[in-house]
Protein backbone atom coordinates (compact mmCIF):
# COMPACT_ATOMS: atom_id res chain seq x y z
CA UNK A 1 0.00 0.00 0.00
CA UNK A 2 1.36 3.41 -0.96
CA UNK A 3 0.84 6.36 1.36
CA UNK A 4 1.95 9.97 1.67
CA UNK A 5 3.19 11.62 4.88
CA UNK A 6 1.41 14.82 5.87
CA UNK A 7 2.23 17.30 8.63
CA UNK A 8 -0.17 19.86 10.06
CA UNK A 9 2.40 21.65 12.23
CA UNK A 10 6.11 22.26 11.72
CA UNK A 11 7.05 20.54 14.98
CA UNK A 12 4.30 17.94 14.82
CA UNK A 13 4.42 14.35 13.70
CA UNK A 14 3.57 13.17 10.19
CA UNK A 15 0.43 11.16 9.45
CA UNK A 16 -0.25 8.71 6.65
CA UNK A 17 -2.94 9.28 4.02
CA UNK A 18 -3.92 7.42 0.88
CA UNK A 19 -3.16 9.53 -2.24
CA UNK A 20 -5.44 7.36 -4.41
CA UNK A 21 -4.75 8.21 -8.06
CA UNK A 22 -3.53 11.74 -7.35
CA UNK A 23 0.01 12.70 -8.32
CA UNK A 24 1.15 14.53 -5.20
CA UNK A 25 4.65 15.91 -4.80
CA UNK A 26 6.63 16.64 -1.65
CA UNK A 27 6.06 20.22 -0.50
CA UNK A 28 2.52 20.47 -1.85
CA UNK A 29 -0.52 21.01 0.37
CA UNK A 30 -3.49 18.64 0.50
CA UNK A 31 -6.98 18.68 1.96
CA UNK A 32 -7.71 15.69 4.19
CA UNK A 33 -10.26 14.65 6.78
CA UNK A 34 -9.00 14.02 10.32
CA UNK A 35 -10.57 13.33 13.70
CA UNK A 36 -10.69 17.12 14.22
CA UNK A 37 -12.40 17.80 10.90
CA UNK A 38 -11.28 18.86 7.42
CA UNK A 39 -7.72 20.20 7.50
CA UNK A 40 -4.99 21.40 5.18
CA UNK A 41 -1.55 19.87 5.63
CA UNK A 42 1.84 19.88 3.95
CA UNK A 43 3.16 16.76 2.23
CA UNK A 44 6.57 16.01 3.75
CA UNK A 45 7.07 12.80 1.80
CA UNK A 46 5.55 11.81 -1.54
CA UNK A 47 3.92 8.44 -2.24
CA UNK A 48 5.97 5.60 -0.77
CA UNK A 49 5.49 2.11 0.56
CA UNK A 50 5.69 1.34 4.29
CA UNK A 51 6.82 -2.26 4.90
CA UNK A 52 4.48 -4.18 7.18
CA UNK A 53 1.92 -1.37 7.36
CA UNK A 54 -1.60 -2.68 6.85
CA UNK A 55 -3.81 -0.30 8.86
CA UNK A 56 -6.52 1.46 6.88
CA UNK A 57 -5.82 5.13 6.25
CA UNK A 58 -8.11 7.91 5.10
CA UNK A 59 -7.87 9.12 1.49
CA UNK A 60 -6.77 12.57 0.37
CA UNK A 61 -9.82 14.65 -0.57
CA UNK A 62 -7.97 16.86 -3.04
CA UNK A 63 -4.85 18.92 -3.61
CA UNK A 64 -5.12 22.30 -1.88
CA UNK A 65 -5.36 25.44 -4.00
CA UNK A 66 -4.06 28.93 -3.23
CA UNK A 67 -7.27 29.86 -1.37
CA UNK A 68 -6.97 26.84 0.93
CA UNK A 69 -3.34 27.59 1.74
CA UNK A 70 -4.09 31.27 2.42
CA UNK A 71 -6.98 30.29 4.69
CA UNK A 72 -4.82 27.79 6.56
CA UNK A 73 -2.11 30.37 7.20
CA UNK A 74 -4.68 32.93 8.30
CA UNK A 75 -6.16 30.40 10.74
CA UNK A 76 -2.73 29.74 12.22
CA UNK A 77 -2.18 33.47 12.69
CA UNK A 78 -5.63 34.06 14.23
CA UNK A 79 -5.34 31.11 16.59
CA UNK A 80 -2.52 32.87 18.45
CA UNK A 81 -4.90 35.60 19.51
CA UNK A 82 -7.56 33.00 20.35
CA UNK A 83 -5.02 31.25 22.60
CA UNK A 84 -4.27 34.45 24.51
CA UNK A 85 -7.95 35.30 24.94
CA UNK A 86 -8.68 31.79 26.23
CA UNK A 87 -5.87 32.08 28.78
CA UNK A 88 -7.36 35.34 30.03
CA UNK A 89 -10.83 33.83 30.33
CA UNK A 90 -9.47 30.79 32.19
CA UNK A 91 -7.86 33.12 34.73
CA UNK A 92 -11.06 35.18 35.00
CA UNK A 93 -13.09 32.04 35.77
CA UNK A 94 -10.47 30.82 38.25
CA UNK A 95 -10.15 27.40 36.64
CA UNK A 96 -7.23 25.14 37.56
CA UNK A 97 -6.21 24.12 34.06
CA UNK A 98 -3.20 24.70 31.83
CA UNK A 99 -3.90 25.68 28.24
CA UNK A 100 -1.61 23.81 25.84
CA UNK A 101 -2.68 24.60 22.30
CA UNK A 102 -5.52 25.83 20.10
CA UNK A 103 -6.49 25.27 16.48
CA UNK A 104 -9.20 26.12 13.97
CA UNK A 105 -10.60 23.68 11.46
CA UNK A 106 -10.00 24.79 7.88
CA UNK A 107 -13.52 26.20 7.43
CA UNK A 108 -13.42 27.77 10.93
CA UNK A 109 -16.56 25.86 11.89
CA UNK A 110 -14.86 24.73 15.09
CA UNK A 111 -12.21 26.09 17.44
CA UNK A 112 -10.53 23.46 19.61
CA UNK A 113 -8.58 24.21 22.80
CA UNK A 114 -6.34 21.57 24.40
CA UNK A 115 -5.53 21.69 28.10
CA UNK A 116 -4.07 19.65 30.93
CA UNK A 117 -5.39 19.49 34.49
CA UNK A 118 -4.76 17.40 37.58
CA UNK A 119 -8.46 16.86 38.17
CA UNK A 120 -11.72 17.10 36.31
CA UNK A 121 -12.65 20.68 35.39
CA UNK A 122 -16.14 22.14 35.01
CA UNK A 123 -15.59 24.41 32.01
CA UNK A 124 -19.21 24.85 30.89
CA UNK A 125 -19.28 28.57 31.67
CA UNK A 126 -15.92 29.00 29.96
CA UNK A 127 -17.27 27.38 26.78
CA UNK A 128 -20.24 29.76 26.75
CA UNK A 129 -17.92 32.71 27.28
CA UNK A 130 -15.62 31.65 24.42
CA UNK A 131 -18.53 30.89 22.08
CA UNK A 132 -19.89 34.41 22.52
CA UNK A 133 -16.40 35.77 21.87
CA UNK A 134 -15.55 33.80 18.70
CA UNK A 135 -19.04 33.03 17.33
CA UNK A 136 -18.16 29.47 16.38
CA UNK A 137 -18.38 26.01 17.90
CA UNK A 138 -16.00 25.69 20.86
CA UNK A 139 -14.50 22.38 21.97
CA UNK A 140 -12.23 21.90 25.00
CA UNK A 141 -10.22 18.67 25.17
CA UNK A 142 -8.31 17.51 28.22
CA UNK A 143 -5.08 15.74 27.29
CA UNK A 144 -2.27 14.01 29.18
CA UNK A 145 1.27 15.26 29.70
CA UNK A 146 2.62 12.91 27.03
CA UNK A 147 0.12 14.38 24.58
CA UNK A 148 1.30 17.84 25.60
CA UNK A 149 4.91 16.94 24.73
CA UNK A 150 3.68 15.41 21.49
CA UNK A 151 1.88 18.61 20.48
CA UNK A 152 4.51 21.13 21.55
CA UNK A 153 7.58 19.14 20.56
CA UNK A 154 11.12 19.72 21.79
CA UNK A 155 14.44 17.97 22.39
CA UNK A 156 15.08 15.32 25.03
CA UNK A 157 18.23 14.80 27.11
CA UNK A 158 19.64 12.69 24.27
CA UNK A 159 19.42 15.63 21.86
CA UNK A 160 16.78 13.90 19.76
CA UNK A 161 13.18 15.15 19.25
CA UNK A 162 10.77 13.93 21.94
CA UNK A 163 9.75 10.31 21.48
CA UNK A 164 6.21 11.43 22.37
CA UNK A 165 6.10 13.64 19.27
CA UNK A 166 7.29 10.87 16.93
CA UNK A 167 5.67 7.65 18.10
CA UNK A 168 3.88 6.05 21.02
CA UNK A 169 5.98 3.75 23.18
CA UNK A 170 4.47 2.02 26.26
CA UNK A 171 6.87 1.90 29.22
CA UNK A 172 6.66 0.74 32.83
CA UNK A 173 8.67 1.01 36.04
CA UNK A 174 9.39 -2.71 35.70
CA UNK A 175 11.64 -1.89 32.74
CA UNK A 176 13.78 0.39 34.89
CA UNK A 177 14.10 -2.37 37.49
CA UNK A 178 14.98 -4.95 34.83
CA UNK A 179 17.73 -2.67 33.53
CA UNK A 180 19.17 -2.03 36.99
CA UNK A 181 18.54 1.72 36.83
CA UNK A 182 18.14 4.06 39.76
CA UNK A 183 14.46 4.50 40.59
CA UNK A 184 15.01 8.19 41.27
CA UNK A 185 12.23 9.94 39.27
CA UNK A 186 14.60 12.69 38.13
CA UNK A 187 16.89 10.08 36.56
CA UNK A 188 14.33 8.04 34.63
CA UNK A 189 11.72 10.69 33.75
CA UNK A 190 11.58 12.68 30.52
CA UNK A 191 10.66 16.32 30.02
CA UNK A 192 6.98 15.36 30.19
CA UNK A 193 7.45 14.12 33.77
CA UNK A 194 6.65 10.51 32.84
CA UNK A 195 8.97 7.54 32.39
CA UNK A 196 11.34 7.98 29.45
CA UNK A 197 10.15 6.18 26.33
CA UNK A 198 13.72 5.09 25.59
CA UNK A 199 13.47 2.58 28.45
CA UNK A 200 11.70 0.34 25.95
CA UNK A 201 14.47 0.44 23.34
CA UNK A 202 16.77 -2.11 25.00
CA UNK A 203 14.18 -3.92 27.09
CA UNK A 204 14.22 -7.12 25.02
CA UNK A 205 18.02 -7.26 25.19
CA UNK A 206 17.93 -6.89 28.97
CA UNK A 207 15.25 -9.56 29.27
CA UNK A 208 17.41 -11.97 27.30
CA UNK A 209 20.60 -11.13 29.21
CA UNK A 210 18.82 -11.45 32.54
CA UNK A 211 17.43 -14.83 31.49
CA UNK A 212 20.92 -16.26 30.85
CA UNK A 213 22.67 -14.54 33.77
CA UNK A 214 22.61 -15.98 37.32
CA UNK A 215 21.29 -13.28 39.62
CA UNK A 216 22.41 -12.06 43.03
CA UNK A 217 22.10 -14.87 45.57
CA UNK A 218 22.61 -17.64 43.03
CA UNK A 219 25.05 -20.46 43.74
CA UNK A 220 27.37 -20.96 40.77
CA UNK A 221 30.35 -23.18 39.98
CA UNK A 222 33.45 -21.20 38.98
CA UNK A 223 36.96 -22.34 37.98
CA UNK A 224 37.85 -21.87 41.67
CA UNK A 225 34.90 -23.86 43.04
CA UNK A 226 31.37 -23.02 44.14
CA UNK A 227 30.42 -19.57 45.32
CA UNK A 228 27.57 -17.10 45.79
CA UNK A 229 26.86 -14.29 43.31
CA UNK A 230 27.00 -10.96 45.13
CA UNK A 231 27.01 -8.56 42.16
CA UNK A 232 25.97 -8.75 38.50
CA UNK A 233 26.71 -6.67 35.41
CA UNK A 234 24.46 -8.14 32.73
CA UNK A 235 25.73 -5.82 29.97
CA UNK A 236 29.41 -6.59 30.56
CA UNK A 237 28.50 -10.23 31.23
CA UNK A 238 30.38 -10.43 34.51
CA UNK A 239 29.58 -11.88 37.94
CA UNK A 240 31.19 -11.00 41.24
CA UNK A 241 31.31 -14.19 43.25
CA UNK A 242 32.15 -14.79 46.89
CA UNK A 243 33.73 -18.19 47.21
CA UNK A 244 32.32 -20.66 49.72
CA UNK A 245 35.92 -21.17 50.78
CA UNK A 246 36.36 -18.37 53.29
CA UNK A 247 40.05 -17.81 52.61
CA UNK A 248 39.33 -16.59 49.07
CA UNK A 249 38.27 -12.97 48.47
CA UNK A 250 35.38 -12.23 46.05
CA UNK A 251 36.45 -12.40 42.41
CA UNK A 252 34.95 -11.28 39.12
CA UNK A 253 34.25 -13.94 36.48
CA UNK A 254 32.90 -13.89 32.97
CA UNK A 255 29.37 -15.22 32.67
CA UNK A 256 30.58 -18.08 30.44
CA UNK A 257 33.05 -19.20 33.13
CA UNK A 258 30.25 -19.84 35.63
CA UNK A 259 27.74 -22.67 35.74
CA UNK A 260 24.44 -22.09 37.51
CA UNK A 261 23.73 -24.52 40.37
CA UNK A 262 20.76 -23.27 42.35
CA UNK A 263 19.11 -20.35 44.16
CA UNK A 264 18.84 -16.74 43.13
CA UNK A 265 15.85 -14.53 42.47
CA UNK A 266 15.21 -15.77 38.94
CA UNK A 267 14.12 -18.93 37.21
CA UNK A 268 17.11 -21.23 36.68
CA UNK A 269 18.84 -21.22 33.31
CA UNK A 270 17.58 -23.48 30.52
CA UNK A 271 18.19 -27.18 31.11
CA UNK A 272 20.97 -27.39 28.51
CA UNK A 273 22.96 -24.78 30.44
CA UNK A 274 22.42 -26.14 33.91
CA UNK A 275 24.94 -28.31 35.70
CA UNK A 276 23.66 -31.87 35.34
Amino acid sequence: MKVISVKFKESGRAYYFDPKELEIKEGEFVIVETARGVECGEVVRAAHEVPGFSREVKPVIRVADAVDVRRMRQNRADVQQAYQICEQRIAAHGLKMKLVDAEYTLDRSKLVFYFTADNRVDFRELVKDLASQFHTRIELRQIGVRDESKMLGGLGLCGQPFCCSRFSQPVSIKMAKEQGLSLNPSKISGSCGRLMCCLAYEQKSYEYLNSITPQVGSIVRTPDGEGTVIEVNVVAGTLKVRSNVEILAPRIYKRDECVYVRGGKRTPLPADKEDK
